[in-house]
């Protein structure tokens, strides 16, 4: 054990870099999730047939296969088709990808269950679709997503390391150098662990507060 310390200590800086890459990868990937998740669920819920149809297409694919695979053919058979995107890129994409495609669902739920007598009140009130979107269905909508959206934002955490196969050096990458080095498995997987756990503790933790605030602004239990 006490070889192992010594060479973590060593270690710190690239652990450090590692972790950098890792919240910036999860931060960039939570990003384009959500960029995603709202465009796909607004259009799957859409009246035209062709925008619903593609919205649903698009999203049914990126959940039913492999967040594995995606980043693997983005990484390894991209390049073949005369594009190539840097490590990073790729993990970015492919996380953004797949679980916008899950956060789609979390919206157009979320739209969903805003009670129909709201929606009938604003067209009463002459508001316009764009209008009754903005003042009445998202603020509803809002408090809704977030829990379902804090428990996807743990599991992109979760799924990051992934990135060390795509050789981007993140927390996972750098802690397997660090096992190599010493050839202590349990330690340096216990160190993983550990900081994933603090990692996850604290999304939770921002989400949580998130929550909080969404529910007082509509006045249905903002300490709960």
């Amino acid at each position: 054990m006490s070889a192992f310390l010594a060479e973590l200590e060593r270690a710190l800086p690239r652990l450090g870099e590692g972790l950098l890459v890792t919240v910036e990868a999860t931060a960039l990937g939570a990003g384009l999730a959500l960029v995603l998740a709202y465009g796909l669920g607004l259009m799957s819920g859409s009246r035209r047939l062709p925008v619903r149809g593609a919205a649903r297409t698009v999203v049914e694919f990126f959940r039913g296969t492999s967040l594995y695979v995606q980043l693997f053919w983005l990484f390894f058979a991209l390049p073949m088709l005369g594009f190539r995107l840097e490590p990073l890129a790729c993990a970015v994409v492919a996380l953004g990808l797949n679980f916008g495609a899950y956060g789609a669902e979390v919206v157009r739920g979320a739209i969903a269950a805003v009670p129909h007598a709201q929606l009938e009140a604003s067209v009463a009130l002459g508001m316009g679709p764009v209008l009754r979107l903005r003042r009445v269905v998202l603020p509803q909508a809002h408090a809704l997503m977030v829990a379902p959206f804090k428990n996807l934002l743990v599991q992109l955490l979760k799924a990051t390391p992934l990135l060390s196969l795509v050789t981007v050096p993140d927390l996972t990458f750098e802690i397997d150098q660090l096992r190599s080095a010493t050839g202590d498995t349990a330690a340096a997987y216990l160190l993983l662990l550990a900081v994933y756990g603090v990692l996850a503790g604290v999304l939770s933790l921002l989400m949580n507060a998130l929550e909080r605030a969404a529910r007082a602004r509509l006045g249905t239990g903002g300490d709960g």
